[in-house]
C-alpha cells in the first residue's frame, strides 16, 4: 500500500517503521536503472538540493549529488564550513534558515551529535541527516540494509558481525538497531574501550534479539554470513594515545576469510584505512565497493519520495 513521505525528515533510522523501511527498500530496487543511467527522468526538474557538509564526506555528499541530478534536480552547497560565513560566527541556525530559503530539501554532515534534529526545528524544507558525530546515519543505514538483501535475499537470520569501532560508530549504531529490527542475529566484535555502547545493546534486546560482545574476530567469523568492517575513528578520540592502542587491532585478510563460509559477503562503509587488506577487493567475500554504490538508487528513491511525493 503506498505510503506519504512527502516533506517528511530523515533524521533517524528510528523514526521509520519496519513496513516503511521494506518499502524504502524495494522502490530503491526500481532505482537502480536511473542510477545506472539506463533510464532517465524529470521527476525534480526545477528542485534544489542543498548540501551542508560541516565534516568531510565522499561518498554520501557525492551520492546524494548524483542521486538529485539523475532525477533531474540541482544542487548548491558547500564541502568546506570555512568558506562560508560560518567562520565569520553565523549560527548553525541561521545557516539552516539561510539554506531553507535557497532550497527544496537540506542534506546535512555536522559534527556535534544531534545537529540534524536541530536544524529539522529552523527549516521548513526537509532536512536529511548524512551523519550527526557519533550519532545517526540513517541513509548509510538504509544501503547497508539494501546491500544485505539483494546480496543475501533477506535480512531476517543473517548472523551479521559488526567489527571495529563500536563505541564512535554512528553507521553501526543505526545498523544494529534496524537489524534488530528485522530479526538478524547479531554479534559485535571490538577492542574493549570500543564495546558497543550499553543503550544500543538495550535496544536490540527490545526487538528480542540478544548481541553477543566479544574481541575474538576469529571465532566470530566462522558462523557469519555478513561481516560489517569499520574503520578506528581517529576524529572521534579525545586522546590520541587512546586511537594508538586500539587502531589496527583487526585486519580482514584472505588468511582470515578462509576460516570463513563461502558465501559470506564483507561490508564496509569506507573509507577503509587498515582494516581491510586490498587482497581480498578481489575475492567473491568483497561487496563494499557494490555497497557505496548502492547509496544512489536508495537516496534517489528517499527524494523522490520526499520531494516528489510519488514513485517513478
Amino acid at each position: 500500500m503506498p505510503m506519504n513521505f512527502k516533506h517528511r525528515d530523515i533524521i533517524s533510522i528510528k523514526d521509520f517503521s519496519k513496513e516503511e523501511i521494506e518499502y524504502i527498500l524495494e522502490y530503491a530496487k526500481h532505482m537502480v536503472p536511473y542510477a545506472k543511467a539506463e533510464k532517465h527522468t524529470t521527476l525534480l526538474n526545477q528542485q534544489i538540493l542543498a548540501t551542508l557538509f560541516f565534516e568531510p564526506s565522499t561518498r554520501t555528499r557525492l551520492s546524494f549529488e548524483s542521486a538529485m541530478h539523475r532525477l533531474g534536480g540541482s544542487v548548491i552547497g558547500f564541502a568546506d564550513p570555512s568558506g562560508t560565513s560560518l567562520k565569520k560566527g553565523e549560527s548553525l541556525a541561521d545557516t539552516i534558515r539561510m539554506a531553507d530559503s535557497y532550497s527544496d530539501a537540506i542534506v546535512i554532515r555536522h559534527p556535534q551529535e544531534g545537529a540534524a534534529r536541530l536544524a529539522a526545528e529552523f527549516s521548513e524544507v526537509p532536512i536529511l541527516n548524512g551523519g550527526d558525530g557519533a550519532g545517526q546515519h540513517p541513509t548509510q543505514c538504509l544501503l547497508d540494509l539494501f546491500t544485505i538483501l539483494t546480496e543475501k535475499k533477506k535480512i531476517k537470520g543473517n548472523n551479521v558481525v559488526l567489527l571495529g569501532d563500536l563505541k564512535y560508530g554512528r553507521t553501526v549504531h543505526s545498523l544494529a538497531y534496524a537489524l534488530s529490527l528485522f530479526k538478524a542475529n547479531l554479534t559485535f566484535v571490538s577492542p574493549e574501550t570500543l564495546k558497543m555502547p550499553k543503550e544500543v545493546i538495550n535496544e536490540c534486546k527490545e526487538f528480542g534479539v540478544e548481541p553477543v560482545s566479544t574481541s575474538n574476530l576469529e571465532k566470530a567469523i566462522k558462523e557469519a554470513d555478513v561481516l560489517y568492517a569499520t574503520r578506528i575513528q581517529k576524529e572521534r578520540f579525545p586522546d590520541a594515545e587512546e586511537y594508538n592502542r586500539v587502531v589496527g587491532s583487526y585486519k580482514v585478510d584472505n588468511a582470515l576469510l578462509q576460516q570463513a563460509k563461502q558465501d559470506l559477503i564483507v561490508m564496509h562503509p569506507l573509507p577503509r584505512i587498515v582494516e581491510i587488506h586490498s587482497e581480498v577487493d578481489s575475492t567473491a567475500h568483497a561487496v563494499y565497493f557494490k555497497q557505496a554504490f548502492n547509496g544512489l538508487p536508495v537516496r534517489m528513491a528517499l527524494l523522490s519520495l520526499i520531494l516528489g511525493g510519488k514513485k517513478i
